[in-house]
């Protein structure tokens, strides 16, 4: 791998920096312990400014360069997920139901590590933001910060961010131009019928039955309503409803997940899905109501910033580390709020063998931060060079 050497020098530290966050995960917005922690390396690196208290434990820190220029933003989430760790590592959680189980302590260090290189160095014009957010895994962090205008409050013109990924070769870039990872909306389903008992069902308006008819029809929506080559998601992934086996009860509840690439297919099963919730409940005798959650939209590559960040990740990766048009995948990432706001891009960084993301024997591996910060680096220098 052709990293920047000083960046490889950094590699016992960005290490070092990783598991003792990993140590210490915290959930959602309150991660105080990871802030302070980031604060005290940023203050030990040497960055010109620190603002902290974005999105309550974000921070945005500011290197400048040399010489006028823009603002180019580089991103790192920071909180881990309600897991029981079961890794066995020496420097596993040491709070209980936590842990770091998508790799956002190695994100930190991979951005702290390149924070050190590009302070060291300013070779680059204008500045570079280093945005780093809480609450990626649950609430939302990046559309707060944005909300809280981190954008225009620093002038950031473009964006990127990089995401480790368990299963892909070591080393490798995987982005693409256009929606990445897909927007992640839930619904819940409330059905009301007439209970009583289970030997005179026809005393009853039994919502058992309309619950599994409304689950099958929702199905249709996604073979018979859209188009094959649109990429869509409907699973549901509960059903509660009644106590005993001699009961028919009085409601039933369903829940899912929807996930779409585009406001036009999401807006299609919006309205599919009221049409079919309310249709199959009045077949059935019932009353239904459906209620949607809109959670975070697509997370959409620029163009242009894309193909710009495959040729970086080429430069450090090679040609043949670098996969340019990867298939999209229907998680969601909270990235995408940012990438309304500004062009960037959106990458995966492959990690090796090992457990997938959310499972709690998941490590992040130490050994591909250096090629993460080197991108970060190699990036601000490319984009913004001295004497721009």
């Amino acid at each position: 791998m052709p990293i920047i050497n000083r960046i490889g020098d950094l590699a016992p530290d960005m290490a070092a920096w990783r598991q003792h966050l990993h140590s210490i995960p915290e959930l959602s917005f309150d991660c105080p312990k990871t802030s302070a922690f980031i604060k005290e390396r940023l203050a030990e690196i040497g960055v010109d400014e620190v603002h902290a208290g974005i999105a309550q434990t974000g921070i945005v820190a500011i290197i400048n360069g040399q010489g006028d220029g823009p603002t180019i933003g580089l991103r790192a989430d920071f909180d881990a997920l309600p897991i029981e760790e079961e890794t066995g590592v020496d420097y596993a959680s040491t709070h209980p139901g936590k842990m770091h189980a998508c790799g956002h302590d190695g994100h930190t260090a991979m951005l702290l590590g390149a924070a050190k290189y590009l302070t060291e160095t300013r070779n680059f014009s204008g500045r570079v933001a280093l945005i780093f957010q809480p609450a990626e895994e649950d609430g939302g962090g990046g559309e707060v910060m944005v909300q809280e205008g981190i954008m225009e409050r620093f002038e950031v013109g473009e964006v990127y961010a990089i995401h480790n990924a368990p299963g892909k070769d070591f080393g490798k870039f995987h982005t693409r131009s256009g929606p990445i990872m897909a927007a992640a909306d839930t619904f819940h389903i409330h059905i009301n019928g007439k209970g009583g008992h289970a030997a005179r069902p026809h005393d009853t308006v039994d919502p058992v039955v309309a619950a599994c008819a409304i689950v099958t029809a929702l199905q249709t929506i996604v073979s018979r309503n859209h188009k094959p080559l649109d990429q869509l998601v409907i699973s549901t992934t509960q059903i509660h409803t009644g106590t005993t086996d001699n009961v028919i009860p009085e409601t039933a509840y369903i829940n899912g997940t929807v996930r779409t690439f585009s406001k036009e297919v999401q807006a299609m099963v919006v309205s599919r899905m009221e049409a079919v919730v309310d249709g199959t409940a009045a077949a059935y005798g019932c009353e239904a109501k459906l209620e949607l959650e809109f959670g975070y939209p697509p997370t959409v590559n620029d163009a242009d910033k894309a193909e710009f960040a495959a040729r970086i990740a080429a430069d450090v990766a090679g040609e043949p580390g670098v996969d340019p048009d990867v298939e999209p995948v229907m998680g969601a990432e909270d990235f995408s709020y940012m990438l309304e706001a500004r062009p960037g891009a959106y990458l995966m960084l492959g990690q090796g063998d090992g457990a997938g993301v959310h499972h709690p024997k998941y490590n992040f591996n130490d050994e591909i931060a250096p090629i993460g910060a080197s991108f970060f680096a190699r990036l601000v220098e490319t984009a913004q060079p001295v004497g721009r």
